[in-house]
């Protein structure tokens, strides 16, 4: 039975809560009881905008260039089910006046057959690609893996059988609230193996990237310099921002075997 549109309106409602909610989560015994309900074997990576990323390697031709976004679209291509949502639920419960609401999370498995039909429809891959893209344009940053309170809030499963494909902005993203998450469940979100995000001699101290750009507060000032703390999940999004050009962030082209293998390992497109 597919999630009845009535709850989805009190999930949006209840949206506003989330910090709170998050913070519940070190408690003891309740933590325990959430952390299986809705984060049970997530595995969830940030993939950097394509644009702000420099390869740790020399790249001869053109066409052997591998950027981020190639291991969402390695999924996309992979999947035999591809469902994208009619809108972005926490843009929508945030009424965000930013970025695109329309803009929703592209589902991929079988298990994202069973969504409410009125919340999404079915696509082509081609359409998922150009959907990605879209987002990408609109400067949205994608998460991709196995997110449990997918399964759960839109009331689908197996949840090995669901990849969740976030488009994310900065100030709405539900993932803010990881600073307030209990760090077992927070471990579980994590930066794309092989990014290193620094910061260069250019920084000023300006604080121009801790102005609502680092939602989880991965960044702070020291001695009038910018410090990258381990919790950044290296998005990008600082790199984008700076008006000193201050920060790089760098991939190991090697890693995004590695970012395939983790994903394919917790959740099964095909």
């Amino acid at each position: 039975m597919s999630l009845p549109l009535w709850l989805v309106e009190l999930i949006k409602k209840a949206f506003r809560y989330r910090f709170l909610a998050a913070k519940l989560t070190k408690a003891p015994l309740l933590g325990r009881i959430i952390d299986h309900i809705l984060f049970e074997n997530d595995d969830i990576i940030y993939v950097p905008q394509d644009e702000v990323i420099q390869l740790n390697m020399t790249i001869e031709r053109m066409e052997e260039m591998v950027l981020p976004s190639s291991v969402v679209e390695h999924f996309i291509q992979k999947a035999k089910h591809h469902w994208v949502m009619n809108w972005c639920i926490c843009r929508a419960s945030e009424k965000c006046k930013d970025y695109p609401i329309d803009l929703g999370c592209l589902f991929l498995g079988e298990a994202s057959m069973k969504i409410n039909s009125r919340l999404g429809h079915p696509v082509t891959k081609e359409e998922a690609l150009k959907h990605i893209r879209r987002c990408q344009k609109a400067g949205l940053v994608n998460l991709i893996g196995r997110n449990n309170l997918d399964a759960v809030w839109l009331a689908v499963g197996p949840g090995y059988k669901l990849l969740t494909i976030c488009n994310c902005c900065p100030c709405c993203c539900l993932w803010r609230i990881l600073p307030y998450l209990a760090p077992n469940i927070r471990s579980r979100i994590t930066k794309m193996p092989g990014v290193e995000v620094t910061v260069n001699d250019r920084c000023n101290g300006c604080g121009t990237c801790m102005e609502e750009v680092c939602f989880i507060k991965a960044i702070r000032l020291v001695d009038n310099h910018a410090v990258i703390g381990e919790e950044c999940l290296g998005c990008g999004r600082c790199v984008n921002m700076c008006p000193q050009k201050a920060i790089e962030i760098k991939i190991d082209r090697e890693q995004f075997v590695v970012s395939i293998e983790r994903i394919s390992s917790s959740v099964d497109v095909s």
